[in-house]
C-alpha cells in the first residue's frame, strides 16, 4: 500500500523560498555585484527540477535593474508554477505573516518585505489576480494582510479580492479592498475634502477632449471645480515619483501629455522659510504616524533620490531635526489631520507624501497602501534614519500580533 506525499509547507520548499524583494533592492540600492546572486539563481534553474522560486528572484533582479518587461515574463513563468512562496526572516521563529499580493513592480504591492527586516517573521505570499477562483490550502499563519495596492493595473484584482475576503474568518489587516481601490488621486482628495485642518488639493480626471476646450478657452478651470485655476498640475494618470508631470501658468500651456486622460490640480506654493519646496514622507499604523523620510528642494517636484539629500549636509540635518522631534513637533502640530485621516481611510496600514502650509494645515499629495519604506540609505551619510526605520518597523511587527479575544 502506498502512502499518499504530503506536499511540503511552503517554508521548507526549496522551490518556494525566495532570497526576496527588499534583500535584492538592498542589492541593487547599495550597487553591490548582484552577479554571484544570479549566477546561483541560474544555476538552479539548469536543474531537471522546476524552480519557481529561482523565477521569481531572477524577475527581481530584473526589475531592479529597470528591466520590467524581462522581469514580468520571469514573473509570469514563475507563478504558472506555482502561487505559493516565502521569504524567511531571522530564523523564522516570530510571527507568521500571509499576506494576497499580485503580479507586479515593487509598488504593485505593500512593501511587506521591507517592513519585516531586522524581524524573525515569516512572509508568505499568495499571488492572486482578477482570475482567483478561490482562497484554498492556505498555509498556516497568524495574520493575514491585504497587501494589494491601488493602481489601474490591479483594479480588476481589487474587486476579486473584495468577494474573496468578505467573510474572511480570521485576524486581517487592511481588509478593505474597495476602500483601496478607491485611492486614486481624485479618490483621494474627494474622500478627505472639507477637513479643515488637512487640504488634499482636487485631481480632476481629464480627457485629451477637454484639455482641448480648456486650450482653446471653450470652458474655464473654474468650472470643473472652484479650486482649479492656473497655474496648473497635470499628471499622465497611473505615473510616480513626477513622471511626465508639469505645469501649466495659463491655457496655452495645457499641452497633452502622451495620455488618454491625466489629473488636473491646482499648483501650490508650499516653499517654507527658506525658500525650499519639502515634502515629507509618512507611514500610519494603527492611526499612529511614524516618520520615513523628509526630501527638501529648490524644484517643486520633490523626490528623495533626487533632492540632494546625500550631497547637502543642511538638508540632512533639517531632515536629522524633523525626525528627532517628530511625536513632539510634526505629530502633535497636526494631531487634528492625522485624526482625521486615520478616521476617514480606517485602514490598519497606510502611507502619505505631505508637507506643511504656512496656514497650519496638513497638505496631501497622495496617501496609498504600497509606498516603499526602507532603511537601505548609508548609515554614515544618514546615522538617524536606521533607528527612526527600526522604530517604525518594530510597529509594524507588534501590529501582527492578533488580538487576544475576550474570555
Amino acid at each position: 500500500m502506498h502512502m499518499p506525499v504530503l506536499p511540503l509547507p511552503v517554508e521548507a520548499d526549496p522551490a518556494a523560498r525566495l532570497v526576496g524583494m527588499a534583500a535584492i533592492a538592498r542589492i541593487a540600492f547599495e550597487q553591490t555585484d548582484v552577479g554571484p546572486l544570479a549566477s546561483r539563481l541560474m544555476t538552479r534553474l539548469q536543474s531537471l527540477r522546476a524552480d519557481p522560486a529561482a523565477l521569481l528572484d531572477l524577475s527581481m533582479i530584473l526589475q531592479s535593474h529597470g528591466r520590467s518587461a524581462e522581469a514580468m515574463e520571469q514573473m509570469q513563468s514563475a507563478l504558472r508554477l506555482r502561487r505559493d512562496y516565502c521569504v524567511v526572516h531571522g530564523d523564522g521563529s516570530g510571527p507568521r505573516l500571509l499576506a494576497f499580493v499580485t503580479p507586479g513592480d515593487f509598488m504593485a504591492n505593500t512593501p511587506l518585505d521591507f517592513l519585516l527586516e531586522g524581524s524573525n517573521a515569516m512572509l508568505l505570499l499568495r499571488y492572486v489576480d482578477a482570475e482567483t477562483a478561490a482562497l484554498d490550502d492556505l498555509p498556516e499563519h497568524d495574520m493575514a494582510f491585504m497587501a494589494v495596492g491601488e493602481s489601474p493595473e490591479n483594479a480588476a484584482v481589487l474587486a476579486r479580492m473584495a468577494e474573496l475576503l468578505a467573510n474572511w474568518p480570521g485576524p486581517i489587516l487592511n481588509n478593505a479592498a474597495p476602500l483601496i481601490a478607491s485611492l486614486t488621486r481624485d479618490g483621494v482628495s474627494a474622500r478627505l475634502a472639507n477637513q479643515p485642518a488637512l487640504y488634499a488639493p482636487p485631481n480632476l480626471r481629464v480627457t485629451q477632449a477637454k484639455l482641448a476646450a480648456l486650450r482653446a478657452g471653450r470652458i474655464a478651470p473654474e468650472s470643473l471645480h472652484p479650486d482649479l485655476r492656473f497655474p496648473l498640475v497635470l499628471r499622465p494618470i497611473g505615473t510616480h515619483a513626477g513622471n511626465g508631470m508639469c505645469v501649466a501658468h495659463s491655457a496655452d500651456d495645457l499641452l497633452a501629455p502622451d495620455a488618454a486622460a491625466v489629473y488636473l490640480a491646482p499648483f501650490i506654493d508650499y516653499r517654507d522659510a527658506d525658500g525650499l519646496f519639502t515634502k515629507q514622507r509618512i507611514v500610519v499604523i494603527n492611526g499612529r504616524p511614524y516618520p520615513c523620510h523628509m526630501a527638501r528642494s529648490d524644484h517643486w517636484i520633490v523626490h528623495y533620490l533626487s533632492a540632494g539629500m546625500a550631497e547637502d549636509p543642511a538638508k540632512r540635518a533639517a531632515e536629522a531635526a524633523w525626525i528627532a522631534d517628530f511625536d513632539t513637533g510634526f505629530a502633535t502640530r497636526h494631531a487634528a489631520a492625522f485624526a482625521a485621516l486615520s478616521a476617514a481611510i480606517g485602514l490598519e496600514y497606510f502611507g502619505i507624501d505631505c508637507a506643511e502650509l504656512p496656514d497650519g494645515r496638513l497638505l496631501i499629495f497622495e496617501l496609498d497602501v504600497a509606498m516603499i519604506v526602507h532603511d537601505m540609505d548609508d548609515a554614515a551619510t544618514f546615522p538617524y534614519k536606521k533607528p527612526a526605520m527600526r522604530r517604525l518597523f518594530d510597529a509594524f511587527l507588534a501590529s501582527l500580533t492578533p488580538p487576544t479575544p475576550p474570555s
